[in-house]
């Protein structure tokens, strides 16, 4: 495994060595390098350096000039405007450094120079809850986010933070108890995940009308919250059995968003009851919280309410409960104290950043989170309908996760029917879920999280424009190229001339590490997505201008089968960080 530094660090290297002997005290400055339509790179750092040190620009440009040797990485350089540098790189130094690239299993990619631990907490469902829309963004970013930080040598803790505790449990465990075969499966055989969310949907029902309707029925489910937070035996168990059968829904989802999902990660609230008491004793005793009419609060300078009085972060509430923010304070202490995370990433609505600036904020002040513990919200936005609204059912009702995928696979499958030219129904089926659920993931990666964005079947799937459909074409078409090539095989010639789509290509395929590199410090997975849609682009004009199977010469055959194979590498890699498969046909 080789890490292969890339052109642009490389000429950067180069006006840097230059600058610095030019100009001594300015030892050390950024060249300011960057990519640029006029030439390969532009340099533009020289014209603040020149001010700083009094001097012109445009003198001190071509002082610079003169100090870079060229003809092997750099063919040549111009001083331009006030003092910009443009600089053209050979085309030997684009296929050398390919070569390289395609020589190494990760493509060249280095692992990060101080790898740390992160926990991720992302896909949170609910336990007796339908999966709704809202759940994907959480899930699809998440997973995204692992991906890539492992690839970068980082270790990476999966956490999924599931709702399994709280008031409602009283009503449906009474429930159970006194209906104890609801939850009893039609056959010995695997439960279809369809089954057991219907099973628990209808108990949930049937004890929220009773709940709403019966009086003593429900003093009976509030004493059950008492012997479920007292940890009695009974009521634990039947706790446990609401547990088990919405995991069986919850499985088939992910299984569906093609997501793998390990039972050791899932740690609900549950997870953390037995540390509540001593979270709360900690922040207690050393005054970062205080008791305020009778709940344990946290005040913050900075929240106020509409009232315009503080609005505290409520750990312990007055009657001895506690809420949302002892479980989020216990798990941080978990994940720093226990786990070892350098870093807690959130992926969560951003409708919740209140609530996480405040925790994260008590955490800093109790020594929990430091310079070296950091914690981040990766918070994203909301799903959209066609019509721009929040998007619901024509009913009025939060869209099923698993109808939506549904559809997705569907649609894909009509689409792949009618392109597919020798595949069976059986590859059909099989393209559609990879191409379906691929567009449904690349649809929420390719924007940032941040935004909402529309979700609309018809743009996902379209075989034209920014979606994973147009890349896993790109992708299928390369592995056609390369079945057709015969004897001919992928091999790298430095000593030909490159025409200007192929330099485009190289130079774009040569930027996948430090495209990496950015996407993990920034948790930025859209700019992944916007790389990789990029490289199918460009791959495409490459396609149409220079005749791969038919040029001029065996070697130029030899040459563009070596783009093409690295494309295809490249493409792959990256579709995968974002959890998208790529069919070697369609």
């Amino acid at each position: 495994m080789a890490s292969v530094p890339s052109l642009a660090s490389s000429v950067n290297q180069r006006v840097a060595d230059a600058l610095a002997s030019a100009l001594p005290e300015a030892g050390g400055a950024d060249p300011l390098l960057r990519r640029s339509d006029r030439a390969d790179f532009q340099a533009n750092g020289i014209l603040a350096l020149a001010k700083k040190a009094k001097a012109n620009p445009r003198e001190l440009a071509a002082t610079v000039v003169e100090g870079i040797p060229t003809g092997d990485l750099i063919q040549e350089i111009e001083v331009s405007g006030p003092g910009f540098l443009n600089i053209t790189i050979t085309d030997r130094a684009i296929v050398e450094t390919l070569a390289a690239r395609a020589g190494d299993d990760r493509l060249g990619v280095p692992l990060a120079a101080n790898p740390g631990t992160t926990v991720i907490d992302y896909a949170q469902p609910n336990v007796a809850k339908e999966m709704h829309v809202g759940h994907l963004r959480s899930a699809v970013i998440g997973a995204a986010m692992v991906e890539i930080l492992e690839f970068t040598g980082e270790k990476v803790v999966r956490r999924h933070h599931i709702g399994d505790w709280g008031t409602q449990f009283g009503m449906l465990i009474q429930y159970l108890l006194e209906h104890p075969h609801e939850l009893d499966h039609k056959s010995d055989e695997e439960v279809s995940g369809e089954e057991a969310m219907s099973n628990l949907n209808r108990l949930y029902k049937a004890s929220r009308a009773l709940f709403d309707s019966d009086e003593e029925f429900k003093t009976r489910a509030r004493a059950r919250v008492v012997d479920l937070q007292a940890g009695d035996p009974e009521t634990l168990s039947l706790w446990q059995r609401f547990v088990d059968e919405s995991k069986i829904y919850f499985y088939s989802v992910f299984d569906k968003l093609d997501m793998d999902i390990q039972d050791p990660d899932v740690v609900g609230e549950s997870g953390y009851n037995d540390m509540l008491v001593e979270t709360c004793k900690l922040l207690e005793d050393s005054g970062v919280a205080v008791r305020s009419n009778g709940a344990l609060c946290v005040f913050f300078d900075d929240v106020k309410g509409p009232d315009g009085n503080p609005t505290p972060l409520i750990v312990q509430k007055s009657d001895g409960g506690f809420g949302y923010a002892a479980t989020d304070l216990s798990a941080i202490r978990d994940r720093v104290g226990n786990l070892g995370a350098t870093e807690l990433i959130y992926v969560v609505d951003a409708r919740q950043s209140l609530h996480f600036k405040m925790v994260f904020e008590t955490a800093r002040r109790a020594g929990w989170l430091n310079d070296e513990v950091k914690a981040v919200q990766l918070a994203f936005g909301t799903v959209l309908g066609k019509d721009g609204k929040p998007f619901k059912t024509r009913e009025g009702e939060t869209v099923r996760l698993v109808d939506l995928l549904d559809e997705a696979v569907e649609r894909a499958a009509s689409v792949v029917r009618e392109k597919a030219k020798e595949l069976s129904e059986e590859e059909i089926s099989e393209r559609a879920a990879q191409v379906g659920i691929g567009a449904v993931k690349y649809a929420d990666l390719s924007t940032s999280a941040a935004r909402d964005y529309k979700f609309d079947l018809d743009q996902m799937v379209s075989l034209t424009g920014d979606t994973s459909v147009y890349l896993q074409y790109a992708y299928a078409r390369i592995q056609s190229i390369l079945r057709k090539a015969g004897d001919a095989r992928p091999a790298a010639h430095a000593e030909l001339a490159l025409a200007p789509s192929e330099r485009a290509l190289g130079l774009h395929l040569d930027q996948f590490g430090e495209l990496i590199a950015e996407a993990a410090s920034e948790h930025a997975p859209h700019k992944v997505a916007a790389y990789l849609y990029q490289l199918a682009s460009l791959y495409t004009t490459f396609y149409a201008e220079c005749p791969v199977l038919k040029a001029d010469t065996p070697e130029q055959v030899e040459n563009r089968l070596f783009l093409c194979d690295l494309t295809a590498r490249t493409l792959t890699k990256g579709m995968s960080l974002l959890g998208i498969r790529t069919p070697e046909k369609l």
